[in-house]
């Protein structure tokens, strides 16, 4: 029999009993669509988390005090022999080959004092290569200058909420703020970065590493990023800055940890968590794979005698057994389309009725979906269909 022969049968027999077809349909279409609409949810949640890393950049290593073990750091409030990093690591870290940027960097909360307001925000120690380092832009004016770093002039460059919230729509270049008892002059305003996780980018204000270090008396650096030439191996510089700092502490009393490769741990784990919540959703599809297994298996009493007739006109067991085993994987492939594209309308309203909410199809899942809806289908109308194929057609013309 040629493959249009059996799939005309098939839908032949699907279209007979349209109300039982049409809930067995609805059975697999319900679990793909689930599978659909949990893996888009995931997705959109696996791109939408790491846009949001990858808006500093990817080529970037950083450096900070303290050794972190896969026992757990050291409990608080114990004396520790750590030793703090410096700007002397700091510029010794410049100095490795393909580094294009370094920034010490301090950083803590305070309120600042300016054109009448106050506001607390978050105030970064930085030195000039933080816009690279960072990947900002300057709205107004201009960055922190090349000064020595240990004796930076006191300027602030604020970012566009923290100006809007002091200063509204009008001019704060060259305006005085003041922080604990220090005071700085505004030379430059950010254009917008956004938000990283819910927290705003905007709200806060950079000033030279040493001012930080004395406004939040601080000894040593709380950070030192490093960004090294597009294309060089992030392993060799990161071996490099190890290496370096390990011979200059006398042991490797820091942590250091590349960019790429929080990258890549963080979509590991994303990946994993939109495989769990589409392994949920195909859950579902086991009550559809049920409802083909009861299906089928009404079917073949019901066609006992169709079966036998067939048999008797010399029809080999072999076709029975294609044909109803055609017809199962037929019936859910129709639920597999009818469930993909309810999940994908179902994935695109959510998004329309919450845009902050993102969501992502994605190819290789959905194409997964019908593969699976098709092989449930197989395999639920195998004992249904080896049931068919070994009826006795003698016996089967007989029946009622």
């Amino acid at each position: 029999m040629i493959l249009r022969d059996g799939v005309f049968l098939a839908m032949r027999a699907i279209t007979a009993h349209r109300m039982r077809s049409g809930l067995t349909l609805l059975g697999i279409a319900v679990g793909i669509a689930a599978v659909i609409l949990l893996t888009s949810i995931g997705e959109g949640v696996h791109r939408f988390v790491l846009a949001e890393f990858s808006q500093f950049g990817t080529n970037i290593i950083g450096v900070a005090p303290g050794r972190v073990k896969t026992g757990g750091a050291a409990p608080s409030g114990l004396p520790t022999s750590v030793r703090p990093l410096s700007f002397d690591d700091a510029r010794a870290l410049q100095r490795l080959p393909n580094v294009t940027a370094i920034g010490p960097v301090v950083f803590g909360n305070a309120e600042i004092e300016g054109n009448g307001r106050t506001r607390r925000t978050t105030v970064y120690g930085v030195n000039e290569d933080a816009l690279q380092v960072f990947n900002m832009r300057v709205a107004a004016g201009q960055f922190l200058p090349r000064d020595e770093w240990e004796g930076a002039r006191a300027f602030v460059v604020l970012g566009s909420t923290l100006k809007n919230e002091l200063f509204g729509s009008g001019n704060a270049l060259g305006a005085k703020l003041r922080t604990g008892g220090l005071q700085f002059r505004v030379v430059g305003v950010l254009a917008p970065k956004g938000q990283f996780l819910g927290i705003d980018l905007d709200d806060t204000a950079f000033i030279p590493t040493a001012r930080a270090m004395e406004l939040f008396n601080k000894e040593g650096l709380a950070e030192i990023h490093i960004t090294y030439a597009e294309g060089a191996d992030a392993s060799k510089v990161a071996a490099a800055a190890r290496a370096i700092l390990t011979a200059r502490h006398g042991r490797e009393d820091f942590t250091l940890t590349t960019q790429a490769d929080m990258m890549r741990t963080l979509g590991n784990i994303l990946d994993i968590l939109t495989m769990a919540v589409g392994a949920l959703g195909s859950i579902s599809l086991l009550v559809g794979g049920v409802g083909i297994v009861t299906i089928m298996t009404i079917a073949v009493s019901e066609r006992t005698s169709e079966v036998g007739l067939m048999l008797a006109l010399g029809a080999r067991r072999g076709t029975i057994l294609g044909l109803f085993l055609g017809e199962a994987v037929v019936l859910a492939a129709l639920g597999g389309v009818a469930g993909l594209v309810l999940g994908f309308g179902l994935a695109q309203l959510i998004h329309l009725v919450i845009p902050a909410l993102p969501v992502h199809t994605p190819v290789l899942y959905a194409v997964l979906a019908i593969v699976l809806a098709s092989m449930i289908g197989l395999a639920a109308g195998v004992l249904p269909a080896r049931r068919a194929s070994k009826l006795d057609p003698v016996e089967s013309l007989r029946a009622e």
